[in-house]
């Protein structure tokens, strides 16, 4: 709950370091996948953000975060109401076009990333597209208090494995699009077949 708390105590500065952030490059690969008007879940929305720019680009946008705090201010910020929901309680079947998943399984914890990620999987629609992105790396770890659980290609790979119906699209890794932040990124976009 570490990370609950901070993310609560520190949600003004958060939105304010994200929200401006230009996330247009990484939209694209993902966006272009998908059908127009698609339904979109936005997984840990945090300022809403993302959630923001696609319901400017005419998708149906479902958003959820699990600090109470960002909730409020996202759904301030893009007039849509975001659920106050754990990436853990994903419950959906089949429907969703398309799931982005931006910074925010980094704090899954590792050991039931597998997990998640399938509730995700779960939740496409065949044919539906999973975007995720995670820092750079392969430990778990503490910072600032709130865990992140890093991953590298090696990594992804292995957590794909299990899924037969679900092929990787595009890997690539970019650098932090804040300023003062030289942080590398993963990226992944997974497809889900029939």
């Amino acid at each position: 709950m570490k990370t609950i708390d901070y993310y609560n105590k520190h949600a003004e500065e958060f939105t304010a370091s994200t929200f401006e952030v230009d996330m247009e490059s990484l939209y694209q690969p993902f966006l272009a996948e998908l059908p127009e008007g698609a339904r979109i879940l936005d997984v840990g929305c945090g300022s809403g953000r993302d959630t923001l720019a696609f319901k400017k680009k005419g998708y149906q946008v479902d958003s959820i975060d699990y600090s109470e705090e960002l909730v409020k201010k996202a759904s301030r910020l893009t007039g849509i109401p975001i659920k106050l929901k754990s990436f853990y309680e994903v419950d959906d079947y089949e429907a969703y076009d398309g799931i982005w998943a931006c910074a925010s399984l980094l704090h899954c914890e590792h050991s039931r990333l597998a997990e998640v990620i399938g509730k995700l999987i779960s939740a496409l629609k065949p044919g539906g597209m999973l975007y995720m992105s995670f820092k750079y790396g392969t430990t778990e770890r503490e910072n600032d208090g709130r865990i992140f659980t890093d991953l590298d290609e090696a990594q992804a790979n292995a957590l794909l494995e299990p899924f037969d119906n679900v092929q990787q699209i595009q890997q690539w890794i970019t650098v932090d699009k804040r300023p003062e932040r030289q942080e590398k990124w993963l990226n992944l976009i997974w497809k889900k077949y029939a």
